[in-house]
Protein backbone atom coordinates (compact mmCIF):
# COMPACT_ATOMS: atom_id res chain seq x y z
CA UNK A 1 0.00 0.00 0.00
CA UNK A 2 0.83 3.45 -0.79
CA UNK A 3 -0.10 6.83 0.63
CA UNK A 4 0.15 9.97 -1.60
CA UNK A 5 -1.19 13.67 -0.70
CA UNK A 6 -3.73 11.53 1.81
CA UNK A 7 -4.84 9.12 -0.92
CA UNK A 8 -4.63 5.20 -1.13
CA UNK A 9 -3.18 3.27 -3.45
CA UNK A 10 -3.76 0.03 -1.91
CA UNK A 11 -2.61 -4.22 -3.34
CA UNK A 12 -5.60 -6.38 -3.45
CA UNK A 13 -6.27 -7.43 -0.08
CA UNK A 14 -5.58 -10.68 1.11
CA UNK A 15 -8.24 -13.20 1.40
CA UNK A 16 -6.83 -15.45 4.49
CA UNK A 17 -8.90 -14.90 7.46
CA UNK A 18 -8.49 -12.37 10.19
CA UNK A 19 -9.16 -12.01 13.98
CA UNK A 20 -10.32 -8.59 14.35
CA UNK A 21 -11.42 -7.26 18.07
CA UNK A 22 -13.43 -4.24 16.61
CA UNK A 23 -14.66 -1.68 19.07
CA UNK A 24 -17.59 1.09 19.32
CA UNK A 25 -18.35 3.59 20.82
CA UNK A 26 -20.45 2.81 23.94
CA UNK A 27 -23.23 5.15 23.53
CA UNK A 28 -25.26 3.34 20.69
CA UNK A 29 -26.56 -0.21 19.69
CA UNK A 30 -25.57 -2.07 17.10
CA UNK A 31 -26.91 -1.56 14.79
CA UNK A 32 -28.28 1.65 15.86
CA UNK A 33 -32.18 1.61 16.35
CA UNK A 34 -32.05 5.84 15.26
CA UNK A 35 -29.31 8.01 15.70
CA UNK A 36 -25.89 6.80 15.58
CA UNK A 37 -23.84 6.99 12.80
CA UNK A 38 -20.54 5.67 13.80
CA UNK A 39 -22.61 2.40 15.12
CA UNK A 40 -24.04 1.90 11.55
CA UNK A 41 -20.74 1.86 9.90
CA UNK A 42 -19.06 -0.38 12.57
CA UNK A 43 -22.09 -2.76 11.85
CA UNK A 44 -21.31 -2.93 8.35
CA UNK A 45 -17.65 -2.97 8.75
CA UNK A 46 -18.19 -6.06 11.17
CA UNK A 47 -21.27 -7.71 8.99
CA UNK A 48 -19.44 -7.22 6.04
CA UNK A 49 -16.05 -8.69 7.38
CA UNK A 50 -17.94 -12.09 8.62
CA UNK A 51 -19.62 -12.57 5.18
CA UNK A 52 -15.87 -12.88 3.81
CA UNK A 53 -14.60 -15.83 6.43
CA UNK A 54 -13.06 -13.38 9.01
CA UNK A 55 -14.17 -13.76 12.50
CA UNK A 56 -14.92 -10.43 14.19
CA UNK A 57 -15.74 -9.99 18.22
CA UNK A 58 -17.47 -7.11 18.00
CA UNK A 59 -17.74 -4.79 21.82
CA UNK A 60 -20.37 -2.04 22.30
CA UNK A 61 -23.60 -1.19 24.13
CA UNK A 62 -25.36 -3.87 26.08
CA UNK A 63 -28.64 -3.02 23.62
CA UNK A 64 -26.90 -4.56 20.56
CA UNK A 65 -27.54 -7.49 18.54
CA UNK A 66 -26.83 -10.85 19.80
CA UNK A 67 -23.03 -10.94 18.17
CA UNK A 68 -22.32 -8.01 19.77
CA UNK A 69 -20.32 -7.96 23.27
CA UNK A 70 -21.95 -5.69 25.55
CA UNK A 71 -19.98 -4.03 27.82
CA UNK A 72 -21.50 -0.35 27.89
CA UNK A 73 -25.35 -0.67 30.25
CA UNK A 74 -28.06 1.12 28.03
CA UNK A 75 -28.20 3.59 30.96
CA UNK A 76 -25.22 5.38 30.28
CA UNK A 77 -26.81 7.12 27.38
CA UNK A 78 -27.76 9.65 29.58
CA UNK A 79 -24.91 10.85 30.71
CA UNK A 80 -23.62 11.81 26.61
CA UNK A 81 -22.59 15.27 26.50
CA UNK A 82 -22.34 15.32 30.03
CA UNK A 83 -18.59 16.05 30.01
CA UNK A 84 -17.65 14.80 33.19
CA UNK A 85 -19.92 11.53 33.50
CA UNK A 86 -18.92 11.12 30.02
CA UNK A 87 -15.53 11.10 30.36
CA UNK A 88 -15.51 8.87 32.91
CA UNK A 89 -17.71 6.55 31.38
CA UNK A 90 -15.46 6.32 28.27
CA UNK A 91 -12.19 5.43 30.58
CA UNK A 92 -14.93 2.48 32.20
CA UNK A 93 -15.54 1.19 29.07
CA UNK A 94 -11.72 1.44 28.06
CA UNK A 95 -10.85 -0.76 31.04
CA UNK A 96 -13.92 -3.16 30.31
CA UNK A 97 -12.84 -3.87 26.76
CA UNK A 98 -8.97 -4.45 27.75
CA UNK A 99 -10.02 -7.00 30.36
CA UNK A 100 -12.52 -9.00 27.85
CA UNK A 101 -9.20 -8.89 25.16
CA UNK A 102 -6.94 -9.91 27.78
CA UNK A 103 -9.40 -12.78 28.39
CA UNK A 104 -10.55 -13.46 25.28
CA UNK A 105 -7.86 -15.54 23.53
CA UNK A 106 -5.14 -13.62 20.47
CA UNK A 107 -6.52 -11.79 17.84
CA UNK A 108 -4.75 -10.31 14.90
CA UNK A 109 -5.80 -6.96 14.80
CA UNK A 110 -7.49 -4.15 16.96
CA UNK A 111 -9.17 -1.48 15.23
CA UNK A 112 -10.81 1.31 17.72
CA UNK A 113 -13.76 3.35 17.03
CA UNK A 114 -13.99 4.64 20.43
CA UNK A 115 -11.41 6.36 21.65
CA UNK A 116 -7.62 6.80 22.49
CA UNK A 117 -8.13 5.45 26.21
CA UNK A 118 -8.60 2.08 24.23
CA UNK A 119 -5.61 2.47 21.93
CA UNK A 120 -3.50 3.62 24.86
CA UNK A 121 -4.59 0.59 26.96
CA UNK A 122 -3.91 -1.93 24.16
CA UNK A 123 -0.80 -0.78 23.08
CA UNK A 124 0.95 -0.79 26.92
CA UNK A 125 -0.48 -4.15 27.39
CA UNK A 126 0.67 -5.38 23.78
CA UNK A 127 -2.55 -7.28 23.02
CA UNK A 128 -2.00 -7.25 18.95
CA UNK A 129 -1.53 -4.12 16.13
CA UNK A 130 -3.60 -1.55 16.83
CA UNK A 131 -5.73 0.33 14.22
CA UNK A 132 -8.03 3.75 15.11
CA UNK A 133 -10.41 5.03 12.72
CA UNK A 134 -10.72 8.59 13.35
CA UNK A 135 -14.48 9.71 12.93
CA UNK A 136 -14.70 13.22 14.17
CA UNK A 137 -12.89 16.38 13.27
CA UNK A 138 -8.75 16.38 13.67
CA UNK A 139 -8.24 19.31 16.06
CA UNK A 140 -5.65 20.48 17.68
CA UNK A 141 -6.37 18.85 20.84
CA UNK A 142 -6.96 15.57 19.11
CA UNK A 143 -3.86 15.66 17.22
CA UNK A 144 -1.43 16.10 20.66
CA UNK A 145 -3.29 13.48 22.53
CA UNK A 146 -2.59 11.16 19.41
CA UNK A 147 1.08 11.92 19.46
CA UNK A 148 1.52 11.88 23.30
CA UNK A 149 -0.56 8.77 23.54
CA UNK A 150 0.17 6.61 20.68
CA UNK A 151 2.19 8.43 18.11
CA UNK A 152 2.98 5.54 15.72
CA UNK A 153 -0.34 3.68 15.94
CA UNK A 154 -1.80 4.12 12.70
CA UNK A 155 -4.67 6.25 11.29
CA UNK A 156 -7.57 5.88 9.52
CA UNK A 157 -8.91 8.92 8.12
CA UNK A 158 -12.82 8.92 6.64
CA UNK A 159 -12.55 11.91 4.34
CA UNK A 160 -9.08 13.98 2.65
CA UNK A 161 -10.28 16.99 4.16
CA UNK A 162 -10.17 15.76 7.66
CA UNK A 163 -6.76 14.85 7.44
CA UNK A 164 -5.19 16.87 5.57
CA UNK A 165 -4.88 19.56 8.58
CA UNK A 166 -2.78 16.91 10.22
CA UNK A 167 -0.64 15.23 7.69
CA UNK A 168 2.24 14.58 10.25
CA UNK A 169 -0.01 11.90 11.97
CA UNK A 170 0.58 8.47 11.16
CA UNK A 171 -2.35 8.11 8.53
CA UNK A 172 -2.50 4.36 7.31
CA UNK A 173 -5.20 5.86 5.17
CA UNK A 174 -8.69 7.48 3.96
CA UNK A 175 -11.40 4.81 3.94
CA UNK A 176 -14.66 6.75 3.04
CA UNK A 177 -17.63 5.41 5.17
CA UNK A 178 -20.49 3.13 3.93
CA UNK A 179 -23.82 2.93 4.25
CA UNK A 180 -26.68 0.37 3.92
CA UNK A 181 -27.68 0.32 0.61
CA UNK A 182 -29.99 -2.57 1.13
CA UNK A 183 -31.76 -0.32 3.34
CA UNK A 184 -32.22 2.66 1.15
CA UNK A 185 -33.83 0.91 -2.21
CA UNK A 186 -33.85 3.47 -5.11
CA UNK A 187 -37.75 3.49 -6.18
CA UNK A 188 -38.70 5.71 -9.35
CA UNK A 189 -40.56 8.72 -7.94
CA UNK A 190 -43.90 9.51 -9.86
CA UNK A 191 -46.53 11.89 -8.93
CA UNK A 192 -45.29 12.68 -5.37
CA UNK A 193 -45.72 15.94 -3.86
CA UNK A 194 -42.35 17.83 -3.88
CA UNK A 195 -40.59 18.65 -0.56
CA UNK A 196 -36.83 19.30 0.72
CA UNK A 197 -34.97 17.49 3.27
CA UNK A 198 -32.44 18.22 6.28
CA UNK A 199 -31.62 15.14 7.74
CA UNK A 200 -29.39 15.75 11.10
CA UNK A 201 -29.05 16.63 13.95
CA UNK A 202 -30.73 20.31 14.88
CA UNK A 203 -28.00 22.51 15.40
CA UNK A 204 -25.97 25.49 14.30
CA UNK A 205 -23.51 23.57 12.48
CA UNK A 206 -26.12 21.66 10.37
CA UNK A 207 -27.45 25.21 9.39
CA UNK A 208 -31.03 24.14 9.43
CA UNK A 209 -32.05 28.29 10.14
CA UNK A 210 -30.50 28.52 6.06
CA UNK A 211 -32.64 25.10 4.85
CA UNK A 212 -35.86 27.17 6.26
CA UNK A 213 -34.33 30.49 4.09
CA UNK A 214 -33.48 28.35 1.27
CA UNK A 215 -37.37 26.68 1.13
CA UNK A 216 -38.81 29.89 1.68
CA UNK A 217 -37.33 31.24 -1.56
CA UNK A 218 -37.30 27.91 -3.45
CA UNK A 219 -40.82 27.92 -2.61
CA UNK A 220 -40.95 24.50 -0.96
CA UNK A 221 -41.78 22.83 1.94
CA UNK A 222 -39.29 21.49 4.12
CA UNK A 223 -38.86 18.50 6.28
CA UNK A 224 -36.51 18.70 8.96
CA UNK A 225 -35.61 15.63 10.62
CA UNK A 226 -33.54 15.17 13.78
CA UNK A 227 -32.72 15.28 16.83
CA UNK A 228 -32.00 18.75 18.70
CA UNK A 229 -28.63 18.47 19.57
CA UNK A 230 -27.45 18.50 23.88
CA UNK A 231 -26.72 22.42 23.87
CA UNK A 232 -28.89 23.65 21.00
CA UNK A 233 -32.07 24.07 22.79
CA UNK A 234 -31.28 27.42 22.37
CA UNK A 235 -30.87 27.41 18.75
CA UNK A 236 -34.03 25.36 18.07
CA UNK A 237 -36.28 27.77 20.10
CA UNK A 238 -35.22 30.95 18.47
CA UNK A 239 -34.59 29.88 15.05
CA UNK A 240 -36.47 26.67 13.73
CA UNK A 241 -39.99 26.27 16.16
CA UNK A 242 -41.02 29.82 15.19
CA UNK A 243 -41.34 28.40 11.81
CA UNK A 244 -42.55 24.92 12.44
CA UNK A 245 -46.37 25.40 11.21
CA UNK A 246 -46.86 21.69 10.05
CA UNK A 247 -47.20 22.81 6.19
CA UNK A 248 -44.25 24.55 4.40
CA UNK A 249 -41.57 23.72 7.74
CA UNK A 250 -42.33 20.33 9.76
CA UNK A 251 -39.90 18.66 12.28
CA UNK A 252 -39.65 14.99 12.80
CA UNK A 253 -37.76 14.27 16.03
CA UNK A 254 -36.39 10.81 15.16
CA UNK A 255 -36.54 8.77 11.59
CA UNK A 256 -35.30 5.31 11.16
CA UNK A 257 -35.52 1.81 9.55
CA UNK A 258 -38.27 1.81 6.59
CA UNK A 259 -39.56 5.39 7.41
CA UNK A 260 -36.30 6.97 6.74
CA UNK A 261 -35.93 5.22 3.78
CA UNK A 262 -39.08 6.00 2.11
CA UNK A 263 -38.33 10.16 3.23
CA UNK A 264 -34.83 9.86 1.72
CA UNK A 265 -36.12 8.56 -1.67
CA UNK A 266 -39.01 11.02 -1.47
CA UNK A 267 -37.48 14.29 -1.54
CA UNK A 268 -36.84 16.44 -3.77
CA UNK A 269 -33.37 17.05 -2.64
CA UNK A 270 -31.46 16.73 0.25
CA UNK A 271 -30.14 20.39 1.71
CA UNK A 272 -26.96 20.08 3.18
CA UNK A 273 -26.18 24.03 4.15
CA UNK A 274 -23.21 22.96 6.98
CA UNK A 275 -21.18 25.81 8.51
CA UNK A 276 -18.38 24.10 9.38
CA UNK A 277 -16.06 21.26 8.09
CA UNK A 278 -17.72 18.26 8.55
CA UNK A 279 -15.28 15.07 8.20
CA UNK A 280 -17.89 13.24 6.78
CA UNK A 281 -21.67 13.80 6.16
CA UNK A 282 -23.62 10.10 5.99
CA UNK A 283 -26.94 11.87 5.56
CA UNK A 284 -25.59 13.14 1.95
CA UNK A 285 -24.42 9.84 0.96
CA UNK A 286 -27.77 8.42 2.00
CA UNK A 287 -29.91 10.93 0.05
CA UNK A 288 -27.50 9.81 -2.74
CA UNK A 289 -27.70 6.30 -2.53
CA UNK A 290 -31.62 6.63 -2.67
CA UNK A 291 -31.45 8.37 -5.87
CA UNK A 292 -32.07 11.65 -4.12
CA UNK A 293 -29.53 14.68 -5.27
CA UNK A 294 -27.56 16.28 -2.23
CA UNK A 295 -27.39 19.77 -2.31
CA UNK A 296 -24.47 21.13 0.34
CA UNK A 297 -22.76 24.30 1.11
CA UNK A 298 -18.41 23.59 0.27
CA UNK A 299 -17.59 22.97 3.97
CA UNK A 300 -15.41 19.62 4.72
CA UNK A 301 -15.91 16.48 3.18
CA UNK A 302 -18.99 17.27 0.75
CA UNK A 303 -16.73 18.24 -2.24
CA UNK A 304 -15.58 14.71 -1.68
CA UNK A 305 -19.21 13.26 -1.20
CA UNK A 306 -20.83 14.88 -4.26
CA UNK A 307 -20.42 14.63 -7.96
CA UNK A 308 -21.38 18.04 -8.65
CA UNK A 309 -23.86 17.99 -11.64
CA UNK A 310 -24.53 13.93 -11.48
CA UNK A 311 -25.28 13.54 -7.39
CA UNK A 312 -26.23 16.50 -6.78
CA UNK A 313 -24.47 20.16 -6.20
CA UNK A 314 -21.84 21.66 -4.53
CA UNK A 315 -23.01 25.63 -3.60
CA UNK A 316 -21.44 28.12 -1.73
CA UNK A 317 -24.22 30.77 -1.17
CA UNK A 318 -27.99 31.00 -0.07
CA UNK A 319 -28.76 32.14 -3.19
CA UNK A 320 -26.69 29.72 -4.99
CA UNK A 321 -28.56 26.88 -2.84
CA UNK A 322 -31.59 28.05 -3.86
CA UNK A 323 -30.54 28.61 -7.60
CA UNK A 324 -29.23 24.33 -7.10
CA UNK A 325 -32.67 23.12 -6.34
CA UNK A 326 -34.56 25.04 -9.47
CA UNK A 327 -31.72 22.81 -11.31
CA UNK A 328 -32.71 19.39 -9.71
CA UNK A 329 -34.62 18.80 -12.67
CA UNK A 330 -31.94 18.24 -14.93
CA UNK A 331 -30.19 15.60 -12.80
CA UNK A 332 -31.13 12.08 -13.62
CA UNK A 333 -32.20 9.77 -10.27
CA UNK A 334 -31.26 6.90 -11.54
CA UNK A 335 -27.90 7.73 -12.07
CA UNK A 336 -27.42 9.46 -8.98
CA UNK A 337 -28.21 6.33 -7.11
CA UNK A 338 -26.40 4.24 -9.23
CA UNK A 339 -23.22 6.22 -9.17
CA UNK A 340 -22.86 6.44 -4.94
CA UNK A 341 -23.77 2.89 -4.51
CA UNK A 342 -20.94 2.34 -6.65
CA UNK A 343 -18.76 4.36 -4.41
CA UNK A 344 -19.94 4.01 -0.98
CA UNK A 345 -21.54 0.71 -0.42
CA UNK A 346 -20.45 -1.85 2.51
CA UNK A 347 -18.44 -3.77 -0.33
CA UNK A 348 -16.20 -1.46 -0.86
CA UNK A 349 -15.59 -0.21 2.77
CA UNK A 350 -14.75 -3.85 3.75
CA UNK A 351 -12.41 -3.75 0.83
CA UNK A 352 -10.63 -0.91 1.87
CA UNK A 353 -10.18 -1.80 5.36
CA UNK A 354 -8.71 -5.50 4.54
CA UNK A 355 -6.40 -3.84 2.40
CA UNK A 356 -4.97 -1.24 5.56
CA UNK A 357 -5.32 -4.57 7.98
CA UNK A 358 -2.55 -5.95 5.20
CA UNK A 359 -0.66 -3.04 5.44
CA UNK A 360 -0.84 -3.30 9.22
CA UNK A 361 -0.27 -6.76 10.05
CA UNK A 362 2.99 -6.37 7.85
CA UNK A 363 4.52 -3.64 9.11
CA UNK A 364 3.65 -5.37 12.53
CA UNK A 365 5.51 -8.33 11.22
CA UNK A 366 2.23 -10.47 11.92
CA UNK A 367 1.43 -11.37 8.49
CA UNK A 368 2.23 -15.14 8.86
CA UNK A 369 0.85 -15.30 12.27
CA UNK A 370 -2.47 -14.28 12.25
CA UNK A 371 -3.94 -17.62 10.09
CA UNK A 372 -2.68 -19.52 13.49
CA UNK A 373 -5.15 -16.77 15.57
CA UNK A 374 -7.98 -17.13 13.05
CA UNK A 375 -7.80 -21.08 13.86
CA UNK A 376 -6.96 -20.87 17.71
Amino acid sequence: MEVQDGSVTLETASSRPLTVAMVAPPWYPLPPHGYGGIELVVSLLAAGLRSRGHRVILLGAEDSEDAVVGLAPADWRSDLGKVHNQGLRDVTYAARVLRYLLSSGPVDVIHDHSGLSVVGGALALELAPVLHTVHGPVTEALATAIQSVAPATPLVGISHSQVQPAPWLPWAGVVPNAVDVDALPYIPRRDREPYLLVLARICPDKGQHLAIEVAARAGMPLVLAGKVDPGSETYFEEQIAPHLDGRWVTWRENVCGADKGRLLNGATALLAPITWPEPFGLSMVEAMVSGTPTIAFRQGAAPELIDDGSTGFVVDTVAEMVDAVAAVGTLDPARCALVARNRFSPDVMVEDYLRVYDRVLAAAGRSEERQVYASA
